[in-house]
Formats: C-alpha cells, sequence, structure tokens
C-alpha cells in the first residue's frame, strides 16, 4: 500500500503531527511505502531547524529527519504556507540574503503540484490535523 500524508497542525500545538508520525512509522514497518509527508498550513512548523522542545519531550522535527534519512520518505513543505510563516527554503533564503538555513535536515520546499503527484500516486491518502 502507497500513502501520502498531510500534516496541517503544528507539532505541540496538538497531537496531529505526533499522529501523523506514529503513523508513518508503523506503515512502514509493515512494510507500506509513504510516498510523501506534505507538510501544510501550521504543520510546516514540523521543518523548523531550530525547534527546541523540552528534553523530556519528543523532538519531533529530530524524528522526521531521521525518518527521511532512515527510511527515505519524502517531507515535502508547502512553499506558500512556509513563506507565510517566515520559514524559507534554500533558494528563496539565498534570493533575501539570508544565510542560515532555516529548514531542518530531511525537508525540502515545494509546490502544491508535487504534493498533488504524491496524491495521484498514493493509494491512500491521509490528512492529521
Amino acid at each position: 500500500m502507497y500513502y501520502a500524508i498531510q500534516v496541517n497542525t503544528s507539532p505541540y500545538a496538538s497531537k496531529g503531527g505526533l499522529s501523523a508520525y506514529r503513523f508513518a512509522e508503523a506503515a512502514l514497518s509493515k512494510s507500506h511505502d509513504v510516498i510523501q509527508v506534505f507538510f501544510y498550513q501550521e504543520g510546516i512548523y514540523h521543518a523548523l531547524r531550530y525547534a527546541l522542545p523540552p528534553d523530556d519531550e519528543l523532538n519531533l522535527t529530530r524524528a522526521w529527519s531521521e525518518l527521511a534519512y532512515k527510511r527515505g520518505v519524502d517531507l515535502a513543505v508547502c512553499i506558500s504556507a512556509a513563506q507565510r510563516r517566515g520559514l524559507l527554503g534554500v533558494d528563496e533564503a539565498r534570493r533575501q540574503g539570508v544565510t542560515d538555513p532555516m529548514l531542518a535536515d530531511g525537508f525540502r520546499v515545494v509546490g502544491l503540484g508535487q504534493w498533488l503527484d504524491a496524491t495521484q500516486k498514493a493509494d491512500r491518502f491521509m490528512v492529521f490535523v
């Protein structure tokens, strides 16, 4: 089974991001494929490189990055939602003269076309809010 996952909530405002992460882990452990995780609206905050939750909480940004590195999951951040909230991809940061990368490892900024493509390839499309 092929899954496309959309995350619309910030990492610590609700359990939606954690549920999405756990779902992705579970699907991968059962030999399913996660085509893409698309971070939209407030979900883009999962991609902030310098997010530092308290030590007794799961660092979801780091967890997503590790999932991308270890399992090859495509972590896609909506360009429009990111720019509205001040999260710049490498190209846009360079254009704006920002030298410190804001995106955490494993994340990339994409347009809605890439998300549409992922949903068309997937057997199931999941949204977490």
